[in-house]
């Protein structure tokens, strides 16, 4: 059953001086092709996004539950939550689940970006709920390591958003030419001072004549 309900996937993130990128494919596999057109990056704040990678049960769930605890905290405390504060949520959500006896266990991780008043930040939640700080680029799923050639070859300390989303289009192409469960398109979100915005959508259709 946990072959079933797995998701292949490669997300990437990339810290710019003026944002941070967030890139994701598009395919969605249990043993064979099941979504060619999957969301992989959702927006859980007005300042925040978060790109997933595992159980496609699990990682939606977890979507939802931390979109409606950040609005229920910043209601209690009459604020904006930070990134670090939703980082910490959301890790704790990853801690709980992982540890929890279940016929199907949980395997779901995160790349989690966002902006508050400390600055701008990109955050590695791992599947058992640890929280890295990421200073320069992640990737995660079953491409990364396909992405993160491509990535440790081309960043550059302080790039503008404009060359990180050519660079995350650049890693995702990398992992759908050589990664199996990565695949049929690319989407490319930013995050900046100004908020959230999708900047890039592709798909992409092999077709047998």
């Amino acid at each position: 059953m946990n072959e079933k309900l797995k998701k292949g996937t490669t997300t990437v993130g990339i810290v710019c001086k003026d944002g941070i990128v967030l890139a994701a494919d598009k395919r969605a596999t249990a043993g064979f092709v099941v979504n060619k057109r999957a969301q992989k990056i959702f927006q859980i704040a007005d300042s925040m996004a978060i790109t997933m990678a595992g159980l496609v049960s699990d990682a939606q769930l977890l979507t939802k539950l931390i979109k409606a605890e950040l609005k229920l905290k910043d209601i209690q405390t009459n604020r904006k939550s930070t990134v670090k504060e939703a980082a910490n949520l959301l890790g704790g959500m990853l801690y709980s689940n992982i540890r929890r006896p279940s016929m199907i266990q949980s395997i779901v991780g995160f790349l989690l970006a966002g902006h508050d008043q400390h600055g701008l930040f990109l955050y590695d939640l791992g599947i058992d709920g640890s929280i890295t700080d990421v200073v320069d680029y992640v990737s995660d799923g079953s491409g990364s390591v396909f992405a993160l050639g491509v990535l440790e070859a081309n960043f550059k300390k302080n790039m503008s958003v404009n060359d990180g989303v050519k660079l995350a289009i650049k890693a995702i192409s990398a992992a759908l030419q050589r990664d199996i469960a990565t695949g049929n398109g690319i989407d490319v979100w930013t995050i900046t001072k100004d908020g959230v915005k999708p900047v890039f959508h592709k798909e992409i259709e092999i077709k047998v004549d």
